[in-house]
């Protein structure tokens, strides 16, 4: 049985503007679900994404979505919903008005109905009449996110979406992605918040001086990276001792113990210190109570991969 074709495929992209390359020999190739491409402000996020929907043409490379080519299919542009980062709405229509008016340029049966159900969506209310133009930002947020659900696309492309929302209608969007993409939807959401990546979902994407510098599970990611030691905080009674003896056997390659008590581990195996730890903490007679790894989350990987090259 043939694997499914990857909803969205970019193969070698290249951008650059005279001397200035802001993306270089970028490839990935996505499926259904959530996908957050992370990357510092400035890093080619939004080049990327760009060009992943026809706006922008790649130097160098191929964009494919659906098979097709987004630039020049319009089968394609019809399949995808787009949430730009910058604002780019008719501030003298209404909420309704505008999200329709993108239902119709999408030839959707009934534009109105599926106007008044993506609102919905987004928790606008189709009938009041203020002008977008008075909206506030996170108002304005959520009525691109409603124009680029109206069509009901395959694959959703969201820049920065959640800048400028309360943290209740924050939360409200990141479980909605999260929904379209269990429904089998092709949703991207670029962020450089490290915590609304995490609750977005375990894939990444990670855009560093305008190249892919990592992709996938960033807990994967992180167990990769052999020449980084790892960080570990040890609860015990006897901290002084136990910190001597991992140190003797070379468990440990550098160890603190913090006023409060805390033993601070640094190792270059960690597989063995978690191995090894009990089974030494019981032969001195000291009693573990907290083994926690420190630099296992998304910002030390992150720290790790954009950092000076």
């Amino acid at each position: 049985m043939q694997p499914p074709s990857p909803s969205v495929r970019a193969e070698r992209l290249s951008k650059w503007y005279g001397d200035v390359v802001a993306v270089s020999d970028v490839s990935f190739a996505l499926g259904p679900g959530v996908t957050a491409l992370l990357g510092p402000n400035g890093a080619g996020k939004s080049t990327v994404l760009r060009m992943l929907c026809g706006l922008t043409p790649p130097s160098q490379g191929t964009v494919e979505i659906l098979g097709r080519n987004p630039r020049r299919d319009v089968q394609a542009s019809r399949q995808l919903g787009l949430v730009p980062q910058q604002e780019g709405v008719f501030e003298q229509h209404d909420a309704l008005a505008f999200v329709r008016l993108a239902a119709v340029l999408h030839r959707v049966a009934d534009p109105e109905a599926a106007a008044r159900a993506a609102l919905a969506t987004v928790e606008l209310d189709a009938d009041a009449h203020q002008p977008v133009g008075t909206f506030s930002k996170g108002m304005r947020q959520r009525l691109k996110v409603a124009q680029a659900l109206v069509h009901d696309p395959h694959v959703l492309i969201l820049d920065e979406p959640l800048n400028g929302l309360d943290p209740r209608q924050r939360l409200h969007l990141i479980e909605l992605f999260g929904r379209l993409g269990a429904a089998g939807r092709c949703v991207i959401v670029s962020s450089h918040v490290l915590d609304e990546v995490e609750r977005f979902g375990s894939r990444i994407l990670v855009i560093a001086h305008g190249r892919l510098a990592a992709e996938g599970d960033f807990r994967a990611i992180r167990n990769l990276m052999d020449d980084r030691p790892r960080r570990f905080s040890v609860r015990t009674d006897r901290p002084s001792d136990l910190g001597a003896h991992l140190l003797g056997s070379r468990i440990a390659s550098a160890v603190e113990v913090r006023p409060d008590g805390q033993l601070m581990v640094e190792t270059g195996d960690a597989p063995r210190l978690r191995h090894e730890l009990a089974p030494l903490a019981a032969h001195i007679g000291a009693r573990l109570t907290e083994l926690e790894p420190l630099d296992e989350d998304l910002e030390s990987v992150f720290r790790y991969l954009v950092g000076p090259r």
